[in-house]
């Protein structure tokens, strides 16, 4: 699976973390290839992780400007842009048209809906989503991501955008029927193993127009399935920093997934679940494209 970029203009730069010859780097992703950032400031940061906390996105792309690629794209393989981050927060019910895909007659939420995710239930650009053996109701759900880069509690809204570092891009992938496994909670259906896909990338966030209107679409084998715009978000982005630092601490790293449009599989008659051999494809203007195959467990 083609891991280049797209054509969108890259305006603040894509800083990705990815594995090259069973090493794991970190650096910028130009059309001429992989600038590897990390042979050149890992004494000071050895993951983009430790580049966020110090504020030093930006300056790594400065840094990687005019510098001659050191690896061919084709010879990447993405991981998750952030590894080991303390916290992978979802917001669910997001777009307007999501409360009424649900048919139970109830008014939008007054409050986000969030559940939590680990790592392990995502995997990088270009690699297969993996069907489990338990269940065939895999489903995609194509969404905007914010990376926070300043620690905070109790943060307002009129501040909530400094407090981002980069946004990127996920398939919060979900297993339907294990949803609803259990009377109260999602976790159990959010979280097999390799299920959901971040990336490609990182963008350094810099103004708020990056996000603030943006078009969001996810496609399944090239079919556009779910297509919004973020400014018809229910709770926006300055609230949803607000509202999650009200119970827990934000601190560099922590990832929020923004929630996504109506369009996946479970809400067609019948349901469209994703079996091995699709592609999925999650694009918003300015970020990119992540792209991922889908397997079953235990595929090669």
């Amino acid at each position: 699976m083609s891991a280049s970029p797209t054509s969108q203009p890259d305006r603040h730069g894509r800083l990705a973390t990815v594995t090259v010859e069973g090493r794991r780097r970190y650096g910028l992703v130009a059309e001429r290839g992989f600038v590897d950032l990390s042979t050149r400031f890992g004494s000071a940061w050895p993951s983009l992780r430790e580049a966020i906390e110090a504020g030093a996105l930006r300056r790594l792309v400065e840094e990687a400007q005019g510098l001659p690629a050191d690896v061919p794209l084709e010879a990447l393989r993405f991981e998750i842009p952030v590894s080991a981050p303390e916290k992978i927060i979802c917001v669910g019910v997001n777009y307007p048209d999501r409360n009424e895909e649900y048919r139970d007659g109830q008014a939008a939420p007054a409050n986000p809906s969030l559940f939590v995710r680990f790592a392990r239930s995502f995997i990088g650009h270009g690699t297969p989503l993996t069907r489990p053996r338990v269940s065939h109701q895999l489903d995609y759900e194509g969404e905007v991501v914010l990376v926070i880069g300043k620690a905070g509690r109790h943060i307002a809204e009129r501040d909530a955008l400094d407090h981002i570092a980069a946004v990127t891009l996920a398939d919060e992938g979900t297993v339907r029927d294990w949803v609803r496994h259990a009377k109260f909670n999602v976790t159990q259906g959010k979280n097999f193993d390799g299920t959901g896909a971040i990336g490609p990338w990182l963008v350094p966030f810099v103004e708020e127009g990056q996000i603030a209107d943006i078009r969001l679409t996810t496609r399944v084998n090239g079919e556009t399935r779910q297509d919004d715009r973020t400014s018809r978000m229910t709770f926006g982005f300055r609230r949803l920093i607000a509202y999650i630092s009200t119970f827990t601490t934000l601190v560099p790293g922590d990832i929020i997934l923004t929630g996504t449009p109506t369009g996946a599989g479970a809400r067609f008659e019948p349901p469209r679940w994703l079996v091995p051999g699709d592609v999925v494809e999650v694009e918003a203007e300015g970020i990119g494209r992540l792209t991922n195959g889908v397997i079953d467990e235990g595929a090669p």
